[in-house]
């Protein structure tokens, strides 16, 4: 762990932090041991120094190193009069505000997220403007001492933090609540973890007893010293269960004036937030997480073969699903809907029986020679497509619209004829022009089946509204080919061409050079998304 370096509070205070200039020469003093520190952790905590913020990072301060490289979230105690301030300056570096999950909302905490540029991290910032406590599930408590625990800070390298005694008093009080009570006891939540018991040998081997009397004395007069002792000791593993439980108890009806819920109420509820977490995480596989405070939104990747497009959807998803509610879904290939699975398998029965393959290409079509023309079947799965694509979308719109974030493997757009649009047309016109088209119940542009079947495939294309970011990877085709090389070369070569000769100028689309390396499109992909979220 870096060397640390603490600031006595007076020199914070006095020192003129009024120009710029001097308030750089005074993180420089301080901050020149932190090189692991994120650039935009450095310019939190200077732009809070600077505008006078009174803060500190509240909890976790034997790790401060992992905050300041980004691998823990920011813990910060906000003074209310500065909210807004505070507010402001993360805004104005980027940051984004989010809504946690339903069961960690808490009144008085809020969440903002920023993208470090030179690491392409996204930092997480929980902003504390009161002391909230208790079991995970609930955080149940709040503890009046946001003033005096604010006053003990003194500035540690980056941060502001605690007085030693103020955290270790505050993080017995949060491992009781979280590990001693009998619910968490028989939930098998007993034992502290490993990186729980460091913090606690930590702080202890930090703290001198008497003071930390004397701020339970002045701040804390309903938790008398020997209730805290019993508490400190319920946390050594040597105690008895039922003295845990006992302690337990204790601390809670020592706390009830200042808890949210009821004391049945609060148990209640973890017990049922644990069985309904449990259900959604092993049999629904669905782990609820933040959704940005400015809503949901679609992210849509358009690229022909060999442009990297799988493998840049893939890392956009691994990098935003770590934090937001996010989705991915391949709207090239979409999910068949029953209607869709009964007509293709009454085709597939003609299929079987000789009279026209069951699927291919628009070209074998046009070319196809069989008992009955084909031309009606294809028509007919490609409104199918489309159907099931205009089902997919609203899904997908649906999941954005409550919040979550939707990253779309390609998308139909007017302006690509050989993937995703509409297609019943287009085929009519050609299939009208070839020799085959004059066979028994070829189909022709002025039948009415054709007219509906046009109708209905166009209605769905047009109600698909574009997204909130539409973003194409173009690459040469000649490297396409030269990178699918599994696939048929002609095929690649012709899709990758359209998308690489289209003007893109004059639409809404973001287009990234494909042709560099994996690493160097994801990294633009992920600047480019949080810009625009």
């Amino acid at each position: 762990m870096n060397h640390q370096q603490h600031v006595p509070i007076t020199e914070l205070r006095d020192h003129n932090t009024d120009t710029t200039e001097n308030l750089n020469k005074f993180l420089k003093k301080y901050t020149t041991d932190e090189p692991a520190a994120l650039d935009l952790i450095r310019k939190l905590c200077q732009a809070l120094a600077e505008a006078g913020i009174n803060y500190c990072h509240w909890k976790s301060n034997n790790v401060l190193d992992r905050s300041t490289s980004g691998d823990n979230d920011l813990d910060l105690l906000v003074c209310r009069a500065d909210m807004a301030r505070f507010n402001m300056i993360l805004f104005q570096l980027g940051f984004k505000s989010a809504n946690a999950p339903a069961h960690k909302q808490m009144h008085g905490v809020l969440d903002y997220f920023g993208f470090d540029k030179a690491t392409k991290r996204i930092i997480h910032v929980h902003a504390h403007y009161q002391l909230i406590l208790g079991h995970d599930m609930t955080k149940n408590y709040r503890l009046p001492i946001e003033d005096p625990y604010l006053e003990s800070a003194v500035q540690l390298n980056l941060f502001k933090v605690p007085e030693a005694e103020f955290e270790f008093i505050v993080f017995v009080i949060r491992m009781v609540l979280k590990h001693s009570t009998w619910d968490a006891i028989l939930g098998r939540e007993s034992s502290l973890k490993a990186t729980e018991r460091k913090e606690l040998d930590y702080l202890q081997n930090r703290v001198k007893k008497e003071r930390v009397s004397d701020i339970l004395s002045e701040h804390l007069p309903y938790i008398e010293t020997e209730l805290f002792e019993n508490c400190v000791k319920a946390l050594q593993s040597g105690c008895s269960t039922w003295r845990r439980i006992k302690t337990g108890h204790q601390l809670q009806k020592r706390l009830q004036v200042f808890a949210r819920h009821r004391l049945l109420i609060d148990t209640c509820l973890k017990l049922t937030r644990r069985v309904s977490m449990a259900i959604r995480r092993r049999v629904f596989k669905n782990l609820t997480k933040y959704r940005l405070g400015s809503g949901g939104a679609m992210i849509a990747i358009v690229g022909g073969d060999g442009a990297g497009k799988s493998t840049a959807i893939d890392g956009l998803y691994a990098w935003l699903s770590k934090n937001f509610t996010t989705t991915k879904i391949h709207l090239g290939k979409p999910d068949w809907s029953w209607i869709t699975i009964t007509i293709r398998g009454i085709l597939k029965i003609g299929n079987l029986l000789g009279l026209y393959p069951v699927d291919s290409s628009f070209g074998e079509t046009l070319a196809q020679k069989s008992l009955v023309s084909p031309g009606y079947p294809w028509l007919l799965r490609e409104v199918c497509k489309a159907r099931d694509r205009y089902r997919t979308y609203i899904r997908a719109r649906r999941f954005a619209a409550n919040g979550g974030i939707v990253i779309l493997d390609r998308f139909p757009l007017s302006e690509i004829k050989l993937m995703d649009g509409p297609q019943v047309e287009r085929f009519i016109v050609q299939l009208t022009d070839r020799p085959q088209a004059k066979q028994l119940m070829s189909p022709h542009q002025a039948s009415p089946l054709v007219k509906f079947l046009v109708k209905l495939e166009t209605s769905y294309y047009k109600q698909t509204v574009l997204p909130e970011l539409l973003i194409v990877l173009r690459v040469d085709p000649e490297i396409a080919v030269q990178r699918k090389t599994d696939e048929d070369a002609a095929s690649v070569r012709e899709r990758s061409t359209e998308i690489w000769e289209l003007d893109w100028k004059h639409t809404n689309a973001y287009v990234i050079d494909a042709s560099k390396s994996k690493t160097e499109v994801l990294k633009e992909l992920k600047t480019l998304v949080w810009s625009e979220l």
